[in-house]
């Protein structure tokens, strides 16, 4: 039930259950007559519309914070790697957005770092690389953050193992 919208999904997904059961009761339900697979159809058209529900979303004016969904790495040479980061900040205008993203070891070190110098708000959420990051050799993973413009690094960040290592 926690997806649901609104309570009032749930109330007329019973009103359609019971409006079935009254028609079914009066009939007889048979593979012959067809109303047990009509039964049947509606029966999951209405679990599915229920599924497809979104929760409601949270205010993204309020956010504070661009997350970092996924991260990519690839190994470019001995200590060096490319990274694919994708970012959703879904508050982005052009007065207020993402405005880079770095690559850093647990202990706050930063290798590398994007700046990202528009906004992406007709391109949520968006990829973008950072090639050429230099990790020395005892660092096995890394943390990728990304930055707001006015309240700067936070959000959820993304924890890769660098390959080879």
């Amino acid at each position: 039930m926690a997806g649901l919208a609104s309570l009032g999904i749930f109330h007329t997904t019973i009103a359609l259950f019971s409006g079935f059961g009254a028609l079914f009761r009066y009939r007889e339900i048979s593979p012959n007559n067809g109303l047990g697979l009509i039964y049947l159809v509606m029966t999951f058209a209405v679990l599915a519309t229920i599924g497809a529900v979104p929760a409601r979303a949270a205010d993204s004016s309020k956010q504070k914070h661009p997350d970092v969904l996924e991260a990519k790495v690839r190994a470019r040479g001995p200590g060096t790697f490319d990274f694919d980061v994708t970012v959703s900040s879904p508050y982005d205008t052009p007065q207020r957005y993402a405005d880079a993203f770095r690559v850093m070891g647990k202990d706050g070190t930063v290798f590398g770092e994007r700046k990202l110098l528009h906004d992406h708000a007709g391109e949520q959420p968006f990829t973008r690389d950072l090639h050429g990051v230099t990790i020395p050799r005892g660092v096995r993973s890394v943390i990728v953050q990304a930055r707001d413009q006015k309240y700067g690094y936070g959000g959820k960040t993304f924890e890769l193992a660098l390959p080879g290592r």
